[in-house]
């Protein structure tokens, strides 16, 4: 009876303070996002998220700070974690099969002089047999090392589609999606308006105080310079170069997003931006390799490894 007169109390109160009637910004008003956001709103794999996402609050009782913090560190360990360890495995195995290529290169342009010689090829002929030969041997190193360049993909192929279904879940949970009427919607966006932490109590809302999204575009940024350091073994070359800009860019639009976002959204960004950044940091340590089979980084000290990625970090040396 105690429980039937609080749900009735917070019916009440959900009906005086819909999403409708908040002043809170959307990401746009244009009616040609409408169709798309219906689209991701309805989706069975948002749904799911969205139900995952209530069932870890209401078991755990934790306020939705803490829900939202906690579901993505553990789904991101248990989903993208294996997936990362993997593709760190083939990267090792692509740097193997690069250290051999150099010398197969080399004998194959002596074979080519001779067959040059021997069959009386034009130069264009002699370049095409070459660099046909030399496919050939990369792809029967890729073969014979199981480590095709493509499934270093594999992580971002999921994780964007994951991130994707989680802040589309969120967004639904701060905006009582896809169906506003039900009473559940109603009273998980009232638990939301007071399920914050110090300076955001309510999570429906842009966080003015900037200090989640600026939190966001710092740990993003020394994400991607922690990925870009410890990978680099040479001077950076210019297709790199862009993808650091491009990314940089990026950060930037999403600094700006993350001001006019529900915190609850940016909450959930800064945490899965931490996960990786612990992630990529815990994989520079040789013990971590180690444990998960994952060859051990050769241009980097064994002992002080974090030293020696801080300074590459804070070199301007390229």
């Amino acid at each position: 009876m105690i429980r039937l007169s609080s749900s009735v109390v917070r019916a009440n109160f959900l009906l005086r303070h819909t999403p409708a009637t908040q002043n809170v910004r959307h990401f746009s008003k244009d009616d040609s996002f409408q169709g798309t956001w219906k689209f991701l709103s309805e989706s069975t794999p948002v749904h799911y998220m969205q139900e995952a996402l209530t069932a870890v609050h209401d078991i755990s009782g934790l306020p939705w700070w803490a829900t939202i913090a906690v579901s993505t560190f553990a789904l991101r360990t248990v989903i993208t974690l294996p997936l990362t360890v993997y593709e760190y495995k083939i990267i090792s195995r692509i740097e193997k099969i690069r250290k051999e290529y150099p010398a197969i290169i080399e004998e194959l342009k002596r074979e080519t002089a001779i067959a040059k010689n021997q069959f009386k090829w034009t130069d264009d002929q002699a370049k095409r047999m070459f660099m046909h030969s030399a496919a050939k041997q990369w792809n029967n190193l890729v073969v014979r090392e199981n480590c095709h360049p493509a499934k270093t993909k594999i992580t971002i192929l999921f994780q964007l589609p994951f991130w994707i279904t989680t802040s589309v879940a969120i967004r639904n949970l701060v905006y009582c999606l896809p169906n506003p009427n039900l009473l559940e919607a109603k009273m998980a966006f009232m638990d939301l308006c007071t399920g914050g932490f110090l300076w955001i109590p309510n999570l429906t809302v842009p966080d003015e105080s900037w200090i989640l999204p600026v939190a966001l575009g710092l740990v993003n940024f020394t994400n991607m310079k922690i990925q870009m350091t410890w990978r680099k073994t040479g001077p950076e070359t210019k297709l790199q170069t862009g993808i650091r800009r491009v990314f940089i860019g990026l950060n930037f639009v999403m600094v700006y997003i993350a001001t006019i976002a529900p915190s609850a959204l940016c909450l959930y960004w800064v945490s899965s931006s931490m996960h990786g950044m612990v992630q990529n940091l815990a994989f520079v340590s040789p013990k971590v390799r180690r444990v998960l089979g994952i060859p051990e980084l050769k241009h980097y000290p064994k002992d002080k490894p974090y030293k020696y990625l801080l300074e590459r970090m804070l070199s301007r040396n390229k």
